[in-house]
């Protein structure tokens, strides 16, 4: 970068070392947004500042450290990993590799639920937790919900529970253990899972910024339903009578899911639309 270290040269510079990079190729626009808020993020300063004053001077290592900054994201890695947080539902979270970057198509999830289990109270569960994000959300909007969240992952659990701490939401319990495993005996108004279901050998893992993300959040393997499955197999047992499972899957796994829930005896199957259209979560409600 030159030596003229005012925001609105940086930032160009930013942008121009992003577009030619072909790790981070994508449209303008989502380029420019990445080198604001890298940029924002390297100045300790609000992205309004950056537009209002594109003519203000910055410092000489904190250029540096956004040219560094830039590097990694041009190198493919994940824009919530290099400035360690991502916005999910109304809530601002840790991040880092050991979790899956939270995707807003997850939070049709959490818009599902609530609209699902109107009443005051409720025991929720969240198979398979990461971040948080979804159990959070949830406890978030439901301060009377008794939320836990399970994860097979030590690492992931650590930074879900430090959200939880930073958040102010300690009445969410966080379990070790895969998918049902630490719930025996245990009933649930709700259960919902973001799942692997990404087969091992489809193209999309060769993604760069995937390729940075768990591969154990992202595939069961070679069969991408796998996990799906052994969830919606075991569900029953653990939820309420007229208790929901709520789970997200591939754009193409709709009729496939929604299949095994009417196979293990659930009723009102349904499949629901993200923002881009694609059937991303479907329900179903114990019989």
């Amino acid at each position: 970068m030159t030596a003229n270290l005012s925001f609105g040269t940086l930032l160009s510079q930013g942008v121009l070392r992003l577009r030619v990079s072909a790790m981070a190729e994508g449209p303008a626009p989502t380029l420019s947004l990445d080198a604001e808020l890298l940029l924002a993020h390297a100045f300790g300063t609000s992205r309004a500042r950056l537009r209002s004053h594109p003519e203000e001077m910055g410092d000489a290592a904190k250029a540096k450290r956004y040219a560094q900054l830039i590097e990694r994201r041009a190198a493919g890695e994940p824009l919530a990993y290099i400035i360690g947080r991502k916005d999910f539902w109304s809530l601002r979270l840790a991040v880092s590799p050991a979790v899956l970057v939270p995707r807003p198509e997850t939070e049709l999830l959490v818009e599902r639920a609530l609209a699902l289990r109107v009443e005051e109270f409720g025991q929720v569960v969240d198979l398979g937790t990461g971040s948080g994000a979804i159990a959070l959300a949830l406890a978030s909007e439901r301060a009377e919900w008794q939320v836990t969240a399970t994860d097979v992952s030590d690492e992931a659990l650590e930074i879900a529970s430090a959200n939880a701490e930073a958040l102010d939401l300690r009445q969410v319990r966080f379990l070790q253990g895969s998918w049902f495993e630490p719930l025996a005996g245990r009933t649930f108004d709700l259960i919902l899972s973001n799942p692997p279901y990404i087969a091992l050998t489809d193209p999309a893992l060769k993604d760069p910024a995937l390729q940075r993300e768990p591969q154990i959040a992202l595939t069961p393997g070679a069969d991408a339903m796998g996990c799906l499955r052994d969830i919606i197999l075991s569900a029953p047992d653990y939820l309420e009578r007229d208790g929901w499972l709520l789970l997200e899957h591939g754009a193409d796994q709709a009729e496939e899911v929604a299949r095994a829930l009417v196979a293990r005896g659930l009723r009102h199957v349904r499949s629901h639309r993200d923002l881009a259209g694609h059937e991303r979560m479907t329900e179903a409600q114990r019989a």
